[in-house]
């Protein structure tokens, strides 16, 4: 099939514009902006591709270009060579140009009025948070009058079939239960709990369900879009991504997954660890299908190894139980609602907890950076959660992001030291990703882009 071209109004809040926020976007779309808003742009048109690669999905559509034009309905969006896919006789899918415009309106949104405004610290940790809620507000992913419901998902984007279909009972069994989802976007475990999740509404006759994605920049090319999302938010980067799953959501589920699973899992357990956050209540399931048992039996062993029993006690392990994982978080979404009025905290965004600085400053995943990570056990556990995060964060840069993937390639892979016992164990997690194929899709090759010293 060949590329199409076309014009696109946008939707969503981009309807309604001031002639200076008009030209603000206008002057955006072309400047230093640029490469990031076509790379997240094609990356939206691109999505059901079976590309986690962002240097390839971009060599695929080098010819692609969009523009933002100035025009009397307020902005048109014109694209040019773009995924045919992304099309029906000659006119963009409604889903896709709702995703599109929320790329647009995100990345202008922090590139003309957060990054560039004073007003907007990103020095301290009050400072992030509020522009994790702008963000978020800005995108209208609050629902102030709904009682709490929504349930983040997270797991593989790579993963085989009996346990993409197990995420979508669990997610049907959900939907029957009032609860909303929200994921990284992407496919696999990202997908499937919003699909069950859309026939479990259905037959309660919820209209509409809320199908959340969250991404960031370096990411959204490897894990674009799936079709069943219905409100998408970019934020700036993986730390802001995931501030904003914990702050919106209230509650979490986790599905098999690879190294970005795994440094999901550090992030919530690391925050849940901060002394402050002692007694609050949010939900945490691990799960999956019995044939997953021995993915979450690693897993547990590996944190009560390098962080230890209280990190253990923060969630829960049910497998080959969909219904029993929905009443559990069903129940659990009910308490934090208590909660939530007894403090006085906002339904929409977790106010009261506490997120160290170490989660919220962007870490860049360089050789250098990756090679002088603290990995230690004598460190406080929130510390070496954050560590141990960031850890996995280089690898996901080096498996799918094109700055990762370019560092790899011109220095050789990420070295990573620390502890003994501990590296030991960290790799042998690892070796365990890749025997199970969870690094990369089915079909491809994995090269690792790390070594673990352990010696």
């Amino acid at each position: 099939m060949q590329a199409v071209s076309s014009h696109v109004y946008p939707a969503g809040i981009l309807n309604i514009l001031s002639s200076e926020e008009v030209n603000r976007l206008h002057d955006a779309s072309r400047g230093e902006l640029y490469d990031l808003l076509r790379c997240c742009a094609l990356a939206v048109l691109n999505s059901g591709s079976k590309i986690d690669n962002a240097e390839q999905m971009l060599a695929a559509y080098e010819s692609f270009a969009i523009d933002a034009n100035p025009v009397t309905r307020g902005i048109r969006l014109d694209v040019r060579n773009a995924p045919p896919g992304a099309f029906v006789d000659g006119k963009m899918i409604k889903g896709i140009k709702e995703l599109l415009s929320a790329v647009v309106r995100d990345l202008v949104y922090f590139h003309t009025e957060i990054a560039a405004n004073p007003k907007h610290s990103m020095e301290d940790s009050h400072g992030i948070t509020n522009v994790v809620f702008e963000i978020l507000r800005n995108a209208g992913a609050f629902k102030q009058l709904k009682d709490p419901n929504l349930v983040v998902c997270w797991g593989g984007h790579s993963i085989p079939g009996h346990e993409y279909r197990y995420t979508k009972v669990v997610g049907y069994e959900m939907g029957l239960r009032g609860l909303d989802i929200c994921t990284g976007c992407g496919p696999g475990a990202m997908k499937g709990p919003m699909k069950g999740a859309a026939i479990g509404h259905a037959k309660q006759r919820i209209v509409p369900g809320r199908y959340v994605g969250i991404s960031e920049p370096g990411i959204i090319a490897a894990e674009a879009p799936n079709p069943i999302v219905n409100e998408l938010v970019i934020m700036p980067d993986i730390e802001k991504r995931l501030e904003a799953f914990v702050r919106s959501g209230h509650g979490i589920i986790v599905f098999p997954g690879g190294v970005g699973t795994a440094e999901e899992i550090l992030y919530l357990l690391g925050v849940l660890l901060h002394p402050d956050n002692q007694g609050i209540p949010f939900p945490l399931v691990f799960t999956g299908p019995k044939e997953s048992a021995d993915y979450f039996r690693r897993i547990d062993e590996f944190i009560r190894f390098a962080i230890g029993d209280e990190a253990a006690e923060k969630y829960k392990i049910i497998i080959d139980d969909p219904a029993a994982v929905a009443r559990y978080m069903r129940e659990g979404v009910d308490e934090v609602r208590e909660y939530r009025v007894a403090s006085n905290d906002a339904f929409y965004f977790n106010w009261k907890l506490t997120i160290d600085e170490r989660f919220q400053h962007p870490f860049r995943p360089n050789h250098e950076n990756m090679a002088s990570l603290a990995l230690d056990r004598s460190l406080p556990k929130h510390e070496l959660a954050a560590n141990l995060r960031r850890a996995f964060s280089g690898i996901v840069a080096g498996n799918v992001k094109a700055d990762g993937l370019a560092a790899i390639r011109a220095h050789g892979p990420f070295q990573i030291n620390g502890e003994v016992a501990l590296m030991q164990a960290l790799d042998e997690l690892l070796e365990q990703f890749v025997a199970q194929g969870r690094m990369k899709l089915p079909g491809s090759k994995y090269e690792p882009c790390y070594r673990v010293v352990t010696s």
